[in-house]
This record gives structure tokens, sequence and C-alpha cells, in this order.
């Protein structure tokens, strides 16, 4: 997960343009350091591994969060709590506009469960279910606190391989991160996330971030895309 030296320093040096601060190197375990309104700030710099293709202008997730769409994660958020068994993630897309709720939630439940049953991370799913494109991945994690579902309800224009593939990255990098011990002499920590994807992945990218539960104290998290752009998901 870590970085090489190069591929560090390009991303310190984004941010520390971003705040118009200049940097130092770190020691184990901070990367970086940076001074910020008179504060030292401890920077730790991950890197997301590359999956699937890479991004074109087409790709571009476009998300759908109305009500209907937020209603029906809630449910399966709920509803597979107690099935889906520790260590696995469930990752779905589905296409907007959902039409018929209750009947695409009954339908998802099930196929989830026969999934589960194989017991075969990374195992994919797709399927039409009342109109609606959809896909489920099993995801393997190792963090406690990983959530047992990540839904997205999508656009039909977004390519819903990128959003599974982008959740398998920051389940990986939020299980790298949290065993990470917290530098010293600082005054507050900051996570910088580095990743190919242009700056047009940021709002899906704090969408799954915001499903996480990351154990790490970070007041701060940023994100380096390919085409040099910095942009927050936390903070």
């Amino acid at each position: 997960m870590r970085e090489s030296k190069k591929q560090q320093r390009t991303a310190i040096e984004a941010v520390a343009r971003r705040f118009s601060v200049t940097w130092e190197e770190g020691a184990d375990p901070a990367d970086a350091y940076i001074t910020v309104a008179g504060k030292r700030i401890a920077v730790d710099i991950a890197a997301l591994k590359r999956r699937g293709t890479p991004q074109g202008k087409a790709a571009k997730p476009r998300l759908r969060f109305d009500k209907v769409a937020t209603r029906l994660m809630e449910h399966l958020q709920t509803a597979l709590r107690e099935t889906v068994p520790d260590g696995v993630t469930v990752a779905l897309t589905i296409t907007a506009p959902i039409r018929l709720a209750s009947k695409t939630a009954a339908s998802l439940e099930a196929k989830i469960a026969t999934l589960l049953k194989r017991r075969r991370p990374g195992r994919e799913e797709k399927d039409t279910i009342c109109g609606n494109r959809v896909r489920i991945r099993l995801l393997r994690d190792e963090s406690e606190q990983a959530p047992k579902l990540i839904g997205f309800v999508h656009n039909s224009d977004s390519d819903p391989l990128l959003l599974l593939n982008m959740t398998g990255e920051m389940l990986e990098l939020v299980s790298g991160e949290s065993s990470r011990r917290a530098p010293k002499l600082a005054d507050d920590r900051w996570l910088v996330v580095t990743t190919a994807k242009g700056i047009s992945c940021l709002e899906a990218y704090r969408y799954i971030y915001s499903q996480l539960r990351m154990t790490a104290d970070f007041k701060k998290v940023l994100m380096v895309f390919g085409d040099g752009q910095v942009g927050m998901l936390t903070g």
C-alpha cells in the first residue's frame, strides 16, 4: 500500500500547494509534516491499488441520493446486518430510477443471500430487477468495523464496474491505514490518498469513505488525483 518516494513527494507537494505551505520529510510512522495556521500536521500518504480499466470521460460516476434511493439502501443495510458474515462486505450497484422499491428490495435480498451461500468473496453477479440493472460483488475485508453493505444508485450512463472497483480499493486502504501507529510531536494527523483516477470520481469516493468506519484518528482526509488536483474527503 505504501508509495515510492517519488510518488509520495508528488502527493505532498500537491497538498502543500493546495494550502500554500511548505513541507518536510517525515520518519516512521509519518511520511511528511506540514505546518498550517501554526499547527504541525503529521501526514500519512497511501496509494489506492489500481483496479479495472483506466477511467474515460464517459465513466464519471453519477450517483443518486433521492428519497427512494436512500430508503432502499437503508433498508438493505438493516436487513443484511445479521446475515452477511464478518470479513465480507457486499458492494451493490443499481441503476435509477427505482420505481418498485419494495419488490426491488425483496429481490435484492434474495439474490445476495444466494450469493453469500456460495462463500466466494470476489464473486460477482449481474441481473435486471424490475427494469433496473444490478451488479453485486462480494468483497473480502479485514476490518471489524467494515460495513456489511455499500450500495450505489446511479444514472444509467455511469460505469458500475468503476464503482465496484473503487469500493474494493477503499476497503483495502482502510484496513491498512487503521493499523498504523499515530505519530508523536504533532498537533493533528492527516491522511493523503493518491489515485490514478481523475477528480470526477471525488463525489463517489466521498460517499464510499462516508460508509466506512475508519478507526484511525485523521483530522482531514484528502485525495490527490492522477490529474494533479486535490479534493477533500473529510475535514
